[in-house]
């Protein structure tokens, strides 16, 4: 039997883990090369990992809901099984003696439990020791601590309920309220009930909630998104500025030109690849807006890779790029904006797609918003956000003398990092993009 061994394939920049969702195929089944085996989520975007090989499926080393290495074995396949092996099957349970089935270890199914880490262990699949040497974290749980800042001592002392006592995401997330609470910590638990036999514990307060109202979980995505949030606003100084934009060029230019490329190209024209054209145009005016920061080190980034904001119909969030933006036309723009869009709506982007970015852009517009501050996306250090665009009376400057007109106004702002963007070039780089969009050539073809 040759037995081919299955990988978790790199998934993107900083990804180093990958969550088992749903396996696609079962033991015993023939794949076929390229056929889809397991799908998996990351923090970054969800796909599914395809055979490299034709063959049968013949040991899964992960169950659904563990969380497995980037470059781990996750399933067995034996390549003799696409010759016409088939009949080489596994032996019927009865055959096998007693002992040997009891020998294989198993792994916990973990969908019934979402809250419980991963603990499969298998002759491929070595947990790795904490910084303290005294316990197992999880990658989930190590990066929890991470962001709150707890140390590894302070992990030690906190009880878990998960098995061997290992801690678990809830057992930290309620430690975490306990302490902003002002609850101390317990280090040893069976000590301290024993000390406390006959005095009443004191009770943790609770939120009283109505009947009426609903508790619900945080999805993945949306526990990953509040992180990055709270991250960013901790990591940056937020600036943000607001200019108006006359927008009648544009307003005039996608009127005469929507209906015509619908019927060529079956596809919406909308603002935002006219947005992105001008980001690109900007930072190539202001280049120093197109840097990330490493500690005390300015990264100045030879490329425009614009990320662009994408509501998902479960109300949460992705943001994949616009890769070299400056190198592209308005149609390569409006084609890449229609087809990332299309399939961000449908969880079909890959990991590549949603990273490297180096400025940002977000519609508040789309319902209806007219300002907004955005958080910035890190580790970049700008993100631009464009508002609502609503009919205004407003003052137009003229050779002949000042006159009121109705003209199609939008609100537009760029929020930086004064880290590194202070307000004199965050400011040109915003009046670089409103100069762009009110000189935009409204007789150019699409």
């Amino acid at each position: 039997m040759a037995n081919y061994e299955a990988v978790i394939p790199k998934l993107g920049e900083s990804v180093i883990e990958a969550t088992i969702t749903k396996w696609l195929k079962n033991e015993g089944d023939m794949i076929q090369e390229d056929d889809s085996i397991v799908e998996i989520a990351t923090d970054k975007v969800d796909s599914e990992i395809p055979s490299l090989v034709s063959g049968r499926l013949v040991k899964k080393l992960f169950a659904e809901g563990d969380l497995v290495p980037v470059g781990a074995v996750f399933a067995i396949i034996d390549t003799a099984g696409a010759a016409g092996a088939a009949t080489a099957a596994i032996p019927a349970p009865e055959e096998q003696p007693a002992d040997t089935c009891k020998a294989e270890p198993t792994i916990p199914a973990l969908s019934a439990n979402p809250e419980l880490i991963s603990q499969s262990e298998t002759h491929t699949h070595q947990e790795p020791e904490s910084a303290s040497g005294t316990r197992f974290y999880s990658p989930l749980v190590r990066s929890i601590a991470l962001q709150e800042n707890i140390s590894f001592g302070e992990l030690d002392s906190i009880s878990g309920t998960g098995k061997d006592d290992r801690l678990t995401k809830q057992d930290l997330l309620s430690y975490l309220k306990d302490r902003q609470q002002g609850v101390k910590p317990v280090e040893n638990f069976e000590q301290a009930v024993a000390a406390a036999a006959p005095v009443v514990a004191p009770q943790t307060v609770q939120q009283i909630i109505p009947g009426e109202d609903r508790i619900v979980e945080m999805d993945r995505i949306r526990q990953l998104i509040a992180g990055h949030m709270v991250k960013s606003v901790q990591t940056s100084a937020h600036v943000t500025s607001f200019q108006e934009v006359d927008m009648t060029r544009v307003v005039q230019w996608r009127e005469k030109n929507k209906e015509a490329f619908l019927k060529r190209e079956n596809e919406k024209l909308t603002f935002t690849p006219v947005f992105i054209e001008a980001i690109a145009k900007a930072v190539r005016d202001f280049p120093l807006v197109n840097v990330s920061v490493d500690g005390t080190k300015v990264i100045i980034h030879k490329n425009v890779n614009i990320g662009m904001a994408v509501s998902l119909p479960n109300f949460n969030l992705i943001v994949p790029v616009i890769r070299n933006a400056h190198e592209k036309s308005l149609l390569g723009i409006v084609k890449s904006v229609n087809d990332l869009a299309r399939r961000a709506r449908i969880s079909k982007l890959v990991p590549d797609e949603i990273t490297g970015g180096t400025v940002s852009l977000t519609n508040l517009g789309s319902f209806g918003t007219l300002m907004g501050t955005p958080i910035i996306n890190q580790p970049q250090t700008a993100i631009v956000a464009v508002g609502a665009i609503k009919k205004r009376a407003v003052v137009i400057e003229t050779p002949d003398g000042d006159t009121i007109a109705i003209r199609p106004i939008m609100m537009m702002s760029v929020t930086y990092d004064h880290r590194v963007i202070d307000g004199a070039l965050g400011g040109q780089f915003l009046n670089s993009l409103v100069q762009h969009l009110e000189t935009f050539d409204n007789n150019q073809p699409i």
